[in-house]
């Protein structure tokens, strides 16, 4: 019969397939467990109350027109909708695509049951299948593999969540509308079940039989599965472990299997007592925590509580007296073979023909170890065991009691019997890779010395009075023609030929009085020596690493592990160089990785990469965890030397007087210091020593490992500084932010020094780990921060800052802002606000608008500078752009409510606009009109000039900011600041040029030239704030002249100060002037250049008109709006660094003169 799994065989490959599949669905859903958006859990009230009413659970289809007109009637929930399902689309998508693959699997699995029942495979049936060795596996896989699917997505996706995923992504998706979807069939398989994976929750009534039983699976297929399982050992593992006792162990997958599959044929639990028997004293008679799939374990004395049948045939397993007597008979085992496995690690224990004379032994050495660990690991779990359940506790103690548990003893039995598993494993690899080589060696060397032999007795060759024979000197050629044919290849008949040649060797050293002759005797001896050898040599057989590799599997330990992490970091920091041991345990845990792949691997399918790089990837995570105790051990003595350094040890001056020595000398303190430092390089030693290992597909590279952990170790205590080091007082007066700044400048500089000095006993780049580590979390906590102003938020998964393997800890927020950076942000507008302070612009100076004293200066820009670097200052300003869009998206929405939609204004505003036109022309009673027009608009500056005051606040920030990035950037990296401007004018240049003539080059559309210029110049401070486009609009009416109105209305608040410029009249009614001006100028900025035409001649006409009416009235002086006026006009060209003639072609020329003359 053709072999099952041939690639022509069309029936094993199909079942492969399905079965390869199931594998990688697992593994795809354990992936994403870890991806569920916490949102889908509305766990806490913020997310209740904002997302309760768009995400719904299945209750939703019982009538979706109802839920959906409910959200039509808000406009703000539609909104929140859409900007929901912006974020969550993708994630929902790969989840429902997960989901639907699960259905997809049962569905194809009964198709091929079906076609097997038909058919449709000639000559095979399920019968002939199931005789079949691999037929029966993968059939039985088949199923057990779908059971651990539906309790797989039932432990990790609780049932709340699942139903909401699947009703969001219904909504969202188009794919609802297509024919070919089977919604309706996935929601059905996973719907809720009501069951909870917290510890204490109640089981829901017959689960998980009901779920297992929501897609109908053939029932004589199941019954023949069960059948088989029970009664065949279907691995053939027993061969591994010969010993009665360790019968259990041999077959745990299969009984995994059959703990599974039973639920599709709950009857048999229920009441099939004689079957039940049978199966808990084949598969359960001394064990009863079991590991169903990579180490999710099940206590039976619980999972079989409900049912009578299995519940009444483990009661023998679970009786006190058998528990006692298991656990103690662990205990002595395991006492007993950590001793014999100590004292095969002893160096120089394990040799070559001390391995070959014992194998027996040593495999049997082997498997007592792991069934030990086995058993041991498994029943004392805590996992396994739910503390509300008293029965399981009590079986709990009385394993703890008897097998006289540590949990210490435990991991170090673990540990070594890991090593010796490694040694023995890659001793026996070399041995079989020389094995023929030898063979042939010893072969040689045996057949020349029967050749030497018979010239001995050839009387030629002049060996000290031995006669001739020719009878021994023909037996012995002929010998040495025996050892020659002996055939490698065909071992059992080399070996029985090669006992019969020891056996004549012998007899002819007896028979002809040899034994008087002792170089004839040597030569035998040596000659019976080698075919000794030959005989070992041909025994080393690979089935002796295959059984290893059955014994020492360790996937049942793939989340128990975790339990011992604490255990291996205590014995990493109290000895370093224990990481070897472990790479042994992490080498042996990579075993587990075969259980998933080996069909995938055999199916050749295209999941082997994902999948493995899954598990792998879990792993290599693990390895991280444990090893991390390195990196937080080296930083807590880099914490003590950053102290003494900074507190105790004093500077040695340049020059000192020799009897001051020894108060410089500070032995005591030094003497600490280096101590600590060969503390540090002693835990270095110790990773390094790992070496390069191959765990799954992932090498780990120790250095690299040493360096991801100390990058991991920065990264959170810098994250952490950060956070602690930037909370406000918001109530404290005077502000908390200048003295919070330095410290936390100081401490950054600690760790920043500490770090330079330990790099070179470490062999590391600090400086660069620094730079990169310190921007990675301030760009992330910007990102984080700025997605309060995005509808589309970047998640973590697609953050370019935020990694896995060195993750960014995020903290709860403790006011309104997400991040230190956002609470930095707030302080500095808070401190800056231009109701209560005023900002002269000559000395780039807030004072207080009540007292007169200084508030803050640009030294906060230089300060923050110092403490968080230029990706400080660059985050800070990034985020004030994302606060300008955002004040100025809610001035235009303002706008709209408070002047386009109210008549009265806008009627006034069209009085005004007749009276003024054309703008060239003097208005005749200007005073009137124009403060008839402001006294009737009257309420509606307030928003206004709130507004336009907060985006000149944050404007003149970010023109602070960008002077002192600038300053910095030509002091620190001058060649840098010359290369960027001179691109930057070349560039400008150039693109002007190309407007000029069309014919000359322009960057393409897809050139990121401009794009990637911008971040560079951006963060070397050569751009101008002022001149930047923050939001797209559209043509607003009358906006020149609402903004004209506004600027006169607001000049009566003003007077003019020699020394200081404008400044507020009133503290009880603040403006400030600065803040106005570029509030403003940034307005305009946003609309066409023709709105700011208009503004400009607005302003050029009232001054005008204003003039012209003092002249008429023989007025001497000139009023106190129009010096305002000029003033903004002279600002307004300062601040764009436009010509003078923009404002004369509006004011005439001796205007301005005369105004100087004022001033």
């Amino acid at each position: 019969m053709l072999d099952f799994l041939a690639e022509n065989n069309l029936c094993g490959q199909a079942i492969l397939r399905i079965v390869s599949c199931g594998n990688a669905i697992i593994a795809e859903l354990l992936r994403l467990s870890e991806f569920i958006p916490a949102v889908f859990r509305l766990k806490d009230r913020a997310d209740q109350q904002k997302y309760g009413d768009i995400i719904f659970d299945f209750s939703y289809f019982k009538g979706p027109e109802l839920w959906e007109s409910k959200l039509e009637a808000k406009p703000e929930l539609q909104d929140l909708d859409e900007e929901f399902r912006e974020n969550n689309i993708e994630i929902v998508t790969r989840f429902y695509l997960a989901f639907q693959s699960v259905h997809k699997y049962i569905v194809d699995l009964n198709r091929y049951l079906d076609d097997l029942n038909e058919g449709v495979y000639i000559q095979q049936t399920l019968e002939s299948v199931l005789l079949n060795e691999d037929g029966k596996q993968l059939l039985c896989e088949a199923l057990y593999l779908y059971g651990v699917m539906l309790l797989v997505i039932d432990q990790k996706i609780e049932g709340e969540v699942r139903e909401r995923m699947l009703v969001s992504y219904y909504r969202y998706s188009a794919a609802r509308s297509s024919a070919d979807s089977n919604m309706d069939d996935i929601c059905k398989l996973l719907r809720s079940t009501g069951y909870s994976c917290q510890p204490g929750a109640k089981r829901p009534p017959s689960y998980p039989e009901s779920y297992f039983q929501r897609v109908p699976i053939n029932e004589s297929f199941i019954s023949m599965v069960i059948g088989r399982l029970r009664s065949d050992d279907i691995y053939n593992q027993v061969s591994a472990y010969p010993l009665p006792e360790h019968r259990s162990t041999a077959l745990a997958n299969q009984a995994a299997m059959l703990y599974v599959i039973l639920y599709f044929e709950p009857s048999i639990l229920h009441t099939h007592q004689a079957k039940m028997r049978e199966i808990v004293d084949k598969y359960f008679p001394d064990n009863w925590v079991i590991s169903i799939y990579m180490g999710i374990t099940v206590n039976l004395a619980d999972a079989w509580e409900p049912y009578k049948a299995a519940k009444t045939a483990l009661n023998n397993t679970l009786d006190l007296s058998n528990v006692r007597e298991q656990a103690s008979r662990y205990a002595t085992v395991s006492e007993r073979v950590h001793t014999q496995v100590q004292q095969f690690l002893k160096e120089g224990y394990l040799r070559e023909e001390m391995i070959l004379d014992n194998i027996p032994k040593l495999l049997n050495c082997l498997r007592d170890c792991n069934v030990a660990i086995r058993w041991l690991m498994l029943h004392t779990a805590d996992s396994a065991c739910d503390p509300n359940n008293k029965r399981l506790r009590q079986i709990k103690d009385q394993i703890l009691t008897d097998s006289r548990y540590n949990p210490k003893i435990l991991f170090h039995l673990l540990l070594d019997t890991a090593q010796f598993e490694f040694i023995l494993k890659e001793m026996f690899k070399q041995m079989l890779s020389e094995k023929q080589a030898k063979w042939e060696h010893y072969k040689k060397e045996g057949s020349e010395r029967m050749t030497e032999l018979a010239d001995v007795f050839s009387g030629v060759k002049p060996l000290t009075r031995v006669e001739k024979n020719e009878n021994l000197q023909a037996w012995f050629r002929e010998i040495s023609k025996q050892i020659l044919s002996l055939n490698y290849d065909d071992s059992t008949a080399a070996g029985r030929k090669t006992v019969q040649l020891i056996q004549a060797l012998e007899e002819v050293q007896e028979f002809h009085q040899l034994e008087s002759n002792l170089q004839v005797c040597q030569f035998l001896a040596d000659t019976r020596k080698f075919l000794h050898q030959m005989i070992r040599t041909i025994n080393i057989k690979e089935e002796v690493l295959i059984t290893m590799q059955i014994v020492g599997d360790l996937s049942f330990a793939w989340q128990l592990i975790d339990s011992f992490t604490s255990i291996m970091q205590e014995s990493i920091r109290v000895n370093p160089s224990m990481v070897t041991k472990l790479r042994a345990t992490f080498l042996k845990l990579a075993s587990a990785l075969d259980l998933p792949l080996l069909r995938i691997n055999q199916a050749n399918s295209p999941d082997l990469l994902s999948v493995s790089q899954y598990y792998s990837g879990e792993l290599v995570s693990y390895v991280r965890k444990v090893l991390q105790i390195i990196p937080e051990s080296m930083f807590t003595s880099l914490l003590k030397i950053i102290k003494l350094q900074t507190h105790d040890i004093i500077e040695v001056p340049t020059r000192l007087d020799k009897d001051k020595l020894r108060d410089y000398a500070q032995l005591g303190p030094r003497y600490e210091v280096a101590k600590l430092t060969h503390a540090i390089s002693i835990f270095t030693e110790g990773i390094l020593m790992m070496k390069t290992t191959l765990v799954g597909i992932i090498k780990v590279d120790p250095k690299q490992l040493l360096e991801d952990g100390i990058r991991k170790e920065l990264v959170k205590r810098v994250a952490f500084a950060l956070h602690k080091g930037l909370i406000f007082n918001p109530r404290a007066k005077p502000s908390e932010l200048m003295p919070k700044l330095k410290e936390l400048g100081a401490t950054m500089d600690g760790f920043h020094r500490s770090f330079e000095y330990i790099q070179d006993y470490v062999n590391i780049y600090a400086l660069k780990i620094w730079q990169e580590e310190v921007s990675r979390i301030i760009n992330y906590n910007v990102e984080q921060e700025c997605n309060n102003f995005l509808r589309t938020k970047i998640q973590d998964w697609q953050s370019m800052y935020q990694s896995t393997h060195i993750p960014i800890p995020k903290f709860t927020p403790v006011d309104e802002s997400v991040t230190f950076i956002g609470r930095l942000c707030r302080e500095i507008l808070r401190i800056t606000d231009p109701k209560m302070t005023c900002h002269i612009d000559q000395l780039n100076t807030w004072y207080d608008m009540k007292t007169h004293q200084e508030v803050t200066s640009s030294r906060l820009f230089s300060e923050i500078q110092t403490t968080l670097g230029t990706f400080g200052l660059n985050g800070l300003d990034r985020l004030l752009c994302f606060m300008i869009v955002k004040e100025l998206q809610n001035f235009l929405s303002m706008f709209q409510k408070i002047i386009l939609r109210d008549r009265t204004v806008q009627d006034t505003l069209k009085t005004l606009m007749n009276a003024v036109s054309p703008l060239k022309s003097i208005v005749a009673n200007s005073n009137k009109i124009y403060f008839s027009a402001i006294a009737k608009t009257q309420k509606i500056w307030t928003a206004y000039l709130e507004a336009i005051m907060k985006v000149g606040q944050m404007q003149i920030l970010r023109q602070q900011i960008a002077n002192e990035l600038n300053y910095s950037c030509r002091f620190d990296s001058k060649h840098l600041a010359a290369a960027l401007e001179n691109l930057n004018k070349a560039l400008l240049a150039d693109i002007e040029a190309h407007y000029q003539d069309p014919s000359l080059p322009y960057p393409k559309e897809d050139n990121t030239l401009l794009y990637e210029i911008t971040a560079y110049l951006e963060a070397a401070g050569i751009h101008n704030p002022l001149n930047k486009i923050y939001i797209t609009t559209k043509r607003l009416p009358y906006f020149p002249i609402v903004n004209f109105l506004f600027l006169i209305a607001q000049l009566p608040k003003l007077q003019y100060n020699k020394n200081l410029g404008m400044v507020c009249r009133k503290p009880a009614d603040p403006v400030d002037w600065p803040p106005l001006v570029l509030g403003l100028l940034t307005l305009l900025k946003q609309f066409h250049a023709r709105y700011t035409e208009q503004f400009l001649a607005l302003i050029g006409q009232f001054i005008r008109s204003t003039v012209e009416q003092c002249t008429s009235q023989k007025i001497p002086e000139m009023p106190a709006d129009v010096v305002g006026a000029l003033l903004f006009l002279e600002d307004y060209v300062r601040y764009t660094k436009l010509p003078r003639r923009v404002a004369e072609a509006h004011v005439p020329n001796f205007i301005f003169d005369e105004f100087r003359t004022i001033l």
